[in-house]
């Protein structure tokens, strides 16, 4: 495979806080030789770990942009041992515009590892993390939210891991986390991933993976703000890279296996009749679409294939044929 075309300004074997960009080349009518500058930290002290955080990998995603620039801003390189690189906006394009996928080349990165060194920004900066980044790292967080169209309670997603050590690492950085929910895979993963994603790419790299789903509909919430903020610093101190840290008390966690997304099969204006966290039946009717353009025209309902709890919901009230409505999940049975 040809080499990456991105340059990084900093030296990421280099002791103390470095900040700067990774250069993606992207050449344009007003300039011919320009670059996008994705904002890079390294911060080191020692040996130790490697942990990637990755943020704003979809742009309208927010609390993990916020909670990343805040970690660069007041982690000092006295404080860890070990290494921990920060991409607070990872799709830049796609950050700054406030969009799921970037508007230079519509691409999702989330969808477009192992990427492309010699293809568009998108598939350029999935290639750049997933050849250069994942395999200094030994730990990754990737942070996202349900961006502008979904609403998640603060969740953490991870695999069970694929050896014995894997799994009890795993479950120590959720219990680290410490978010109110954790969606665990029941499938795939590994070293062999064929997975399009962050974690994908971490996990054929060999690095432990986990990601969090940290609200969405296109704003902050300062609550689900501060859980992030907690839940990093806790897991810096778990891996034994925050030593002087002191967490407080664990306030636990409730493990769920997703089932499937309930979606609309007509276009309207959508009422929710369930909330996060509400009981669900199979066959139950969760929501309505309104029709105020064609003011007689019944409303259609919109049924549960699916019984457990709701884990997300349409934040938007728009919504047309073939847009998720809810995501449905179950309680995790034990292993």
């Amino acid at each position: 495979m040809p080499a990456t075309q991105i340059t990084a300004e900093i030296d990421f074997a280099a002791d103390g806080k470095h900040v700067g960009y990774l250069r993606v080349p992207h050449s344009v009518h007003r300039s011919a030789y320009g670059w996008i500058p994705v904002p890079v930290v390294s911060i080191r002290n020692g040996d130790g770990p490697t942990v990637l955080l990755l943020a704003g990998v979809h742009g309208d995603e927010y609390e993990g942009q916020i909670a990343l620039s805040r970690l660069a801003n007041d982690l000092a390189p006295e404080q860890i041992r070990g290494r921990v690189i920060l991409l607070p906006m990872s799709n830049l394009p796609a950050a700054k515009a406030g969009l799921r996928t970037s508007p230079l080349d519509d691409g999702n990165l989330n969808r477009t590892f192992p990427g492309d060194p010699g293809g568009t920004p998108t598939a350029m900066i999935a290639d750049y993390l997933e050849q250069t980044l994942f395999p200094m790292a030994d730990y990754l967080v990737d942070l996202h939210s349900g961006g502008s169209s979904l609403f998640y309670p603060p969740t953490l997603l991870r695999g069970q891991g694929h050896t014995p050590e894997e799994a009890e690492m795993l479950q120590r950085l959720q219990a680290a986390f410490d978010l109110p929910y954790a969606w665990v895979f029941t499938g795939g993963g590994g070293p062999n991933s064929t997975a399009r994603t962050a974690m994908g790419a971490g996990n054929r790299n060999g690095v432990v993976s986990i990601m969090a789903e940290l609200g969405g509909g296109g704003a902050v919430t300062s609550d689900i703000l501060a859980m992030t903020e907690r839940g990093l610093l806790r897991i810096l101190h778990v891996l034994g890279m925050l030593p002087d840290y002191e967490p407080d008390a664990a306030r636990g966690t409730r493990e769920l296996h997703a089932q499937g997304s309930v979606y609309a099969y007509q276009a309207g204006l959508f009422e929710p009749l369930k909330d996060i966290g509400d009981t669900v039946e199979k066959g139950e009717t969760v929501g309505l679409i309104h029709h105020p353009d064609t003011p007689l025209q019944a409303s259609d309902v919109i049924v549960s294939p699916y019984e457990g709890i709701v884990l997300c919901k349409r934040a938007l009230a728009r919504i047309e044929r073939g847009d998720a409505a809810f995501q449905i999940a179950r309680d995790a049975e034990p292993l």
